[in-house]
């Protein structure tokens, strides 16, 4: 029986990995940040920190996620039990996202409050929060893409892909790649070596 597995990658799995990439960026810059800044090698302004939180929230929360549960995580349910099982905890990780960001967030504010410089409980929160958040990736790219492409036929992707396209007005999509650029341009700017170009420690 031949396989019914698409010929070239799904638009939208190419969409999500490139997406992963981009929240990959910000998520080791952020960890870097937090973990020099713990130890003092770094002076972070609290701006950088939470201009990065802010990115995610917008681009992972309100962009990336709700792709994956509306195109993708939606598709595979049709399948039943062996789809669901592999993507329901992803699917409560989606759900919890803001809270998660808000969290932190939070976290950050307290630290300042009492005075700190080196915001040693935001570093340790950040460390757990960018290792959940790179199994969640992770688990996304290794166990439920490869279900998805073993699942779906041409057919369904097809329709995914159609829908995504759909779904997306052009100026609006431009739109926002317009802000998340500028966003990105603003941490670039204030965050410090080798993160971006922004003062440096002692400067």
């Amino acid at each position: 029986m031949a396989s019914t597995r698409p010929a070239a990658m799904p638009k939208v799995l190419d969409i999500i990995r490139d997406e992963h990439r981009s929240i990959y960026a910000v998520l080791d810059g952020l960890r870097y940040l937090a973990r020099h800044s713990l130890t003092g090698k770094l002076t972070v302004d609290p701006k950088v920190f939470r201009l990065m939180l802010h990115y995610l929230e917008t681009y992972a929360e309100r962009l990336h996620h709700p792709k994956e549960d509306q195109y993708l995580f939606a598709a595979m349910r049709q399948f039943g039990p062996p789809a669901e099982a592999v993507i329901a905890g992803l699917a409560r990780d989606h759900a919890g996202g803001e809270r998660a960001l808000r969290d932190l967030d939070h976290c950050l504010a307290r630290c300042e409050a009492a005075g700190e410089t080196r915001f040693a409980a935001f570093a340790n929160a950040v460390e757990e929060f960018v290792r959940d958040y790179l199994q969640h990736m992770k688990k996304e790219e290794e166990e439920v893409f490869p279900l998805a492409l073993k699942l779906l036929t041409p057919g369904d992707w097809a329709v995914i892909d159609s829908a995504y396209g759909k779904d997306h007005d052009p100026f609006i999509a431009e739109q926002e790649k317009k802000d998340l650029g500028e966003l990105l341009d603003r941490i670039v700017r204030l965050a410090p070596p080798p993160i971006g170009v922004g003062p440096a420690a002692g400067e």
